[in-house]
């Protein structure tokens, strides 16, 4: 008689192979979570994954059409802040903010407008408050859209009920401040067209 086959990973040849190739990763060390993000790769979209430390199963995992830039877990909720974007090439600084729940794999984009914003920086200031770092809108007349950005603290009592498109230009105002070019180089990152 023979025993039933039992396949446990069928994935690739390599660790984190549904994120690609790492370029940003960070760990929640208390949740044992560590979350990745690959480059742009088929159809020049990113992937975030998020694993269990133990075991490097996959919880979740989402594509972006922009490259990330930041991510960052949420102190108590099952939550995934992740920051993504890049230049269009000639004026705008386009992308999104978005909240990945790794318990049920969904995930909201925050910002309401339809270009979005490049978002740069992320950290959370506690369970309620989320500190955000973005390029500005568009360097139409604006020297310094290059190597500055907005910094916005943005509070919601409840990070698991934030609905689509609820970030209004308001909740994203901010002082300016400066702002490192993303890893990989210059924020003049061609994208291919959607």
């Amino acid at each position: 008689m023979t025993s039933p086959l039992q396949v446990l990973r069928v994935l690739g040849d390599r660790p984190f192979a549904e994120a690609g190739e790492p370029v940003l990763a960070v760990s929640d060390e208390g949740r044992g979570l560590l979350a990745v993000a690959g480059g742009p790769a088929f159809a020049r979209t990113a992937t975030v994954a998020v694993y269990g430390v133990g075991d490097l199963r996959c919880r979740a995992a989402l594509r972006s059409r922009f490259p990330v830039h930041a991510l960052a877990f949420h102190p108590t909720e099952p939550l995934l802040a992740v920051g993504t974007g890049a230049y269009d090439g000639g004026y705008l600084f386009e992308g999104e903010l978005l909240l990945l729940d790794w318990e049920t794999g969904s995930a909201t984009t925050l910002v309401e407008h339809d270009f979005g914003r490049q978002v740069l920086g992320l950290t959370w200031l506690d369970g309620q408050t989320l500190r955000v770092l973005m390029a500005p809108p568009d360097d139409h007349q604006d020297g310094r859209a290059h190597v500055e950005g907005h910094v916005a603290v943005v509070r919601r009592p409840n990070w698991r009920a934030a609905a689509p498109r609820s970030l209004t230009g308001a909740d994203l105002a901010g002082p300016r401040v400066p702002a490192p070019a993303p890893r990989g180089g210059p924020r003049h990152v061609e994208r291919s067209p959607r």
